[in-house]
């Protein structure tokens, strides 16, 4: 007898740990034995199945791949395959045929895993200084500024158009490495020592202002925050970096972002979502401006019918850290119960490092071309494990700010900290960007059971220009690793972080690029071991992206229970070639079941 219970010792704890498993897989409430809503809508004479047909449908269910007809019934997916595949339904309910599809290819709504609408809107609407074309939410687009000289005449020609001498200069989209040269406290004060001038960079890491506007601010010589920048005589040089001191520094000028910004920006960036096929898109700075402005506004803009995306906000922990200290998850879960299927709270962002555009990201040996290294963001990294730990106990998702190849370290030491000291299944801390790593990285980041949402676009829009600025060559060819990643079964997505790192926000262009892999140049190839496939490049953009954010099980494929999320375009990305993929227009999505024409 003692040996048949020794036998089943290994069996038995096994079967403990999958258990385990199971009941702490993402924090998933058990599943409702039934569903009556869904059966009343079923029965309801008022509530019939539409059934969409295309001329393909791309389910992104490796077992039912393809389908030209997909019904759906209150707002999600009864049913795909084909009109006569659906009979065993049909036959039974009442329903009606939409053939407005019927040329298109259909695939799931895409998903932007990392974007930043409500803080980006009112960006946008500020004057307008960077390198690329932008779109301009008064309509139209952007002029680009391609020169640091361009870019001092453009503030001088704002000042001397401006009849009020009292009215500040807020200006947004500096990129140094584009443009060139730096800008600080003395240049701006040389075009004005009297009218307040706050400069954005492109990926708000950083913030420039002159005399008035740090006066505005209440800044002085003696601040210990992190990342205010200082002459060698210990006076302010007006250059503020990372997440405490730009909050620092734009605090005076939030309403007006707000104002520019707010429910008619968040509707203007709807739109382009619609226009590029995305359907949910997870905003990964809730709480940057004010956390109650922004989910006034947001909710106001997801009560339009017309506004067809599904946000997922993501609170700054610097914010809740500040705001609550010890009480911030208390406060979180009071934020996620008020959510909704289009708008809802859910996971914590944290950050080690600055842009890598801004060449502010921490890199490894041998550092930048010059010797000096990036900037650690507003966590010192040895308590980065301590300000995490009550996040992960809560079960709540972790997202993981990382550019450089450094913080990469520092993120999977605090990973490997947290699972020391409370072991989690199926946590997906997520590393966000994923853009500088090395193969073993990879590797480690695989066994301690980390995602990633990968920025792709940096590899096709950045990596010649960064081999001469900042980081070399060997890192810049080697942006974002995708190849790497799937071999060693790392989970991902892709992302822009539109329209902070000046690059579009085109989910087709992100598959392109993650396939050919060819520079800014249009022609060099970089890294191509990197490369990865069109079908999982695809992947990336619908139900591995799903994955990375935890909404898998409600968006990101289409199968029977989803939700009724497409993207709807008129060519196939699976038939051209992966330089033209980007090139297919897109028709618009359909957003629980109702269709939203894109109208840029």
């Amino acid at each position: 007898m003692k040996h048949l219970l020794k036998a089943f010792r290994l069996p038995f704890a096994c079967l403990l740990i999958a258990c385990a498993t199971v009941m702490t897989a993402n924090a998933q409430s058990a599943p409702s034995p039934d569903h009556p809503e869904w059966a009343a809508a079923l029965k309801a004479a008022g509530t019939p199945i539409t059934v969409y047909t295309a001329k393909k449908i791309y389910t992104m269910d490796p077992g039912r791949p393809e389908a030209t007809a997909i019904a759906v019934l209150d707002g999600r997916v009864l049913s795909t395959g084909t009109l006569e595949s659906m009979k065993p339904w049909l036959s039974r309910y009442n329903y009606t045929v939409d053939d407005t599809l019927k040329d298109k290819i259909v695939m799931p709504g895409f998903i932007e895993p990392h974007t930043h609408f409500y803080m980006s809107a009112g960006f946008m609407a500020l004057s307008y200084i960077g390198p690329i074309e932008l779109p301009n939410p008064a309509g139209g687009m952007y002029e680009p500024v391609p020169t640091h000289d361009d870019v001092i005449a453009k503030l001088t020609e704002i000042d001397r158009n401006l009849s009020d001498p009292n009215e500040p200069i807020i200006a947004y989209g500096f990129d140094p490495a584009n443009q060139g040269g730096s800008l600080d406290r003395k240049g701006l004060d040389a075009i004005s020592k009297t009218r307040s001038i706050t400069v954005i960079a492109f990926a708000p890491h950083f913030v420039y202002l002159n005399s008035p506007a740090i006066k505005v601010a209440g800044i002085k010589d003696d601040t210990t925050i992190h990342g205010v920048f200082k002459n060698p005589d210990g006076t302010l040089s007006g250059v503020f970096n990372e997440t405490l001191a730009v909050q620092a520094a734009l605090k005076p000028v939030f309403p007006k972002i707000i104002a520019l910004g707010g429910v008619k920006g968040l509707k203007f960036m709807g739109d382009i979502a619609t226009s590029v096929g995305i359907t949910t898109t997870s905003d990964m700075a809730y709480g940057a401006i004010d956390l109650d402005t922004e989910w006034k506004d947001t909710t106001e803009a997801e009560s339009d019918p017309n506004f067809a995306v599904r946000m997922r906000l993501v609170p700054m922990e610097a914010v809740m850290h500040a705001k609550y200290g010890d009480g911030a998850v208390d406060a979180w879960r009071k934020m996620a119960a008020k959510g909704n299927d289009k708008l809802f709270v859910d996971g914590i962002k944290f950050w080690t490092d600055g842009s890598l555009p801004l060449m502010s990201s921490m890199v490894r040996f041998p550092g930048f071309l010059d010797g000096s290294n990036g900037s650690v963001n507003n966590i010192p990294w040895d308590q980065l494990t301590a300000r995490m730990l009550p996040w992960w106990k809560a079960g709540i998702q972790i997202h993981c700010h990382v550019n450089g190849d450094l913080s990469l370290d520092a993120c999977l030491h605090s990973l490997a900290e947290l699972q020391d000291s409370k072991p989690r299944f199926d946590h997906r801390f997520n590393l966000e960007h994923y853009t500088m790593s090395t193969p073993m990285q990879v590797r480690r980041t695989a066994k301690l059971g980390g995602v990633a949402s990968v920025n792709i676009y940096f590899a096709g829009y950045r990596s010649l220009l960064h081999s001469n600025h900042a980081y070399g060559p060997d890192r810049s060819e080697a942006f974002a690793r995708l190849g790497s990643l799937e071999r060693e079964g790392v989970i991902f997505g892709l992302h822009s972080d539109y329209p902070q790192v000046i690059v579009p926000m085109n989910p087709l262009e992100a598959v392109g690029i993650a396939v050919a892999r060819i520079a800014e140049d249009g022609k060099t190839v970089v890294a191509p071991g990197e490369r990865i496939g069109v079908d999982r490049a695809l992947r990336a953009i619908t139900i591995d992206a799903a994955y990375v954010i935890g909404m898998e099980d409600k968006v990101g494929s289409l199968i029977p229970g989803k939700f009724a999320d497409f993207a709807v375009l008129e060519g196939d990305p699976y038939a051209v070639d992966p330089t033209k993929i980007k090139d297919i227009p897109v028709w618009g999505t359909v957003l629980s079941g109702k269709l939203h024409k894109a109208n840029r």
